[in-house]
C-alpha cells in the first residue's frame, strides 16, 4: 500500500485550497528554476523517452507540447479530479517537460464538457503567469514559456493524439497516418510531443526526488504510482493513487469498500476502461494491477479505470451499450470501422435479446478480429475487445441467452 509520504497528488479530493498559495504549501514551484538549471538532456535522461525523440537543435521550426487532457473514456475520470483539485502540478510539469523538449509553447487540449475544470485551470495559468513562474523569463530561468487552454468540441475521436493535434488546427478531428510522427512533424508541420495530463503532472515531483524513488514504488518493469478510477457495483466509487502491480481485489477492498454484497457476488471487472476486455471473478482473485499481469491475463491497464460489475449485472445489455458508444464516436474515416462498428452494434443488440443464431457468435468474433489492427487508429480495437472479451469468458452465457429466446418463441411459431 502507498503510504502518504510517497504520494504525488496530495490535494485529489479537493480538500485544501487548489490556487498558487496553497499549491506551495504543499510543495509545488519549490525550486523549478534549479530543477531548470540542470538542463535538458539532465531533464530528459532522469524522466522521458518519449522526450528524447524531439529534434536537439532547431530546424527553424518551432517546437511544441501538447497536454491530451480530452478525457473521454467511459469510466475515466482522473484528469479531472487533478485539473479540478491540484491544476499547478500539471502548469509546473508543462513548464519543466517543455523546457526539456526546446519547446517555448505549450498547448492543453482539454475536454469541452470539463468547464468548471478549464475555469480552475486556466485561473491556475493567469496566476502562474502574474507570478512570474511562466511568461517571458519563466522562473528567472532566462526560458520564455507559455500556455495556451483549447477547449475541446466534444468528440471522443480527439483523444486519440494526431486527431487531437487536427482539432487543435482547427480542422476536423480524423487521426492521421503514420509515419510521419508528432516528434517529426506535429501540430501545425512542427515537431511535438503529445502527453497526458497524469504523467505530465508527476515530473515535477519526479524531478525533485530522484527517478530513482519513483522506480522503486511497483514491481519491475511497471514501477511508479498511478491514479485508480473505481465506479460501479463497489460501496464507495473513487478515484485513488496507490502502486501499480497491487492486486486487483486489494484495490477494491481496500479503497472502494469492496464490491456490493461481498467478493463472493463478483461478476467480472473490466480494469482498464471501456475499450479493454472485462476480466471474470476467477481472474480478479489474483491479478495484480499493472501492465504486464493484465496482459497476462488477456486485457490490458488501458486508463485504469476499474469498472466492477456484481451479480446483477446483464453482461450482454452492458457490452452492447458499449459497442453502441464507438460506434457513435467512430469518425467514419477508415471502412473497417466505419462498417465494422455498426455490424457489432446491431449484432450485440440483438444478442442482448437473444434474437440471433448461435452461429452469429463466431460470425461476430470474426468480425471483432477484422476490425481490430486494421484501421489508422485504435477506436476499432477499442469496439472489438470488450466483445472479445465477453466470448472467452462468458460465451456459455450469450449461447444461453440465445436458447432461451428460441424456447419462449418456438411454440408461438408452431401455433402459427
Amino acid at each position: 500500500m502507498l503510504s502518504d509520504k510517497d504520494r504525488i497528488f496530495t490535494n485529489l479530493y479537493g480538500i485544501h485550497d487548489w490556487r498558487l498559495a496553497g499549491a506551495r504549501a504543499r510543495g509545488d514551484w519549490d525550486g523549478t528554476a534549479d530543477i531548470l538549471a540542470r538542463g535538458r538532456d539532465a531533464i530528459i535522461e532522469e524522466v522521458g523517452l518519449k522526450w528524447s525523440f524531439m529534434p536537439k537543435a532547431s530546424d527553424g521550426r518551432p517546437s511544441y507540447l501538447v497536454v491530451n487532457a480530452d478525457e473521454s473514456e467511459p469510466g475515466t475520470c482522473k484528469d479531472r479530479d487533478i485539473i479540478r483539485h491540484d491544476p499547478h502540478k500539471l502548469v509546473e510539469g508543462c513548464l519543466i517537460a517543455s523546457f526539456a523538449m526546446g519547446a517555448h509553447q505549450a498547448f492543453i487540449y482539454i475536454r469541452g464538457e470539463y468547464y468548471n475544470e478549464y475555469l480552475h485551470l486556466q485561473a491556475a495559468v493567469d496566476e502562474a503567469r502574474e507570478a512570474g513562474l511562466i511568461g517571458p523569463d519563466a522562473c528567472g530561468s532566462g526560458w520564455a514559456f507559455d500556455i495556451t487552454i483549447h477547449r475541446g468540441g466534444g468528440a471522443y475521436i480527439c483523444g486519440e493524439e494526431s486527431a487531437l493535434l487536427e482539432s487543435l488546427e482547427g480542422k476536423k478531428g480524423l487521426p492521421r497516418m503514420k509515419p510521419p510522427f508528432p516528434a517529426a512533424m506535429g501540430v501545425y508541420g512542427c515537431p511535438t510531443t503529445v502527453n497526458n495530463v497524469e504523467s505530465i503532472s508527476c515530473v515535477s515531483t519526479i524531478l525533485r526526488r530522484g527517478a530513482g524513488w519513483f522506480s522503486a514504488l511497483g514491481r519491475p518493469k511497471n514501477s511508479g504510482t498511478k491514479l485508480y478510477c473505481i465506479s460501479g457495483h463497489v460501496n464507495k466509487p473513487c478515484t485513488v493513487e496507490d502502486e501499480l502491480g497491487l492486486p486487483l481485489r486489494d484495490l477494491i477492498e481496500r479503497h472502494a469498500g469492496g464490491v456490493r454484497g461481498g467478493w463472493d457476488n463478483l461478476l467480472a471487472v473490466i480494469p482498464g476502461g471501456s475499450s479493454v476486455p472485462m476480466i471474470p471473478k476467477s481472474v480478479c482473485d489474483t491479478v495484480l494491477m499493472d501492465f504486464d499481469s493484465l496482459r497476462e491475463a488477456g486485457s490490458s491497464l488501458g486508463t485504469a479505470a476499474v469498472i466492477v460489475m456484481d451479480k446483477s449485472t446483464d453482461l450482454i445489455r452492458a457490452i452492447a451499450r458499449i459497442s453502441a458508444f464507438y460506434k457513435h464516436e467512430s469518425c467514419g474515416q477508415c471502412t473497417p470501422c466505419r462498417e465494422g462498428t455498426g455490424w457489432l452494434m446491431r449484432m450485440m443488440n440483438r444478442m442482448s435479446e437473444g434474437r440471433a443464431e448461435f452461429a452469429e457468435i463466431d460470425l461476430m468474433e470474426q468480425i471483432t478480429k477484422q476490425l481490430e489492427g486494421h484501421t489508422i487508429c485504435m477506436l476499432a480495437d477499442a469496439a472489438a475487445w470488450p466483445i472479445q472479451g465477453l466470448l472467452r469468458h462468458f460465451r456459455p452465457v450469450v449461447e444461453q441467452r440465445i436458447a432461451d429466446y428460441k424456447a419462449r418463441t418456438a411454440p408461438k411459431i408452431a401455433a402459427e
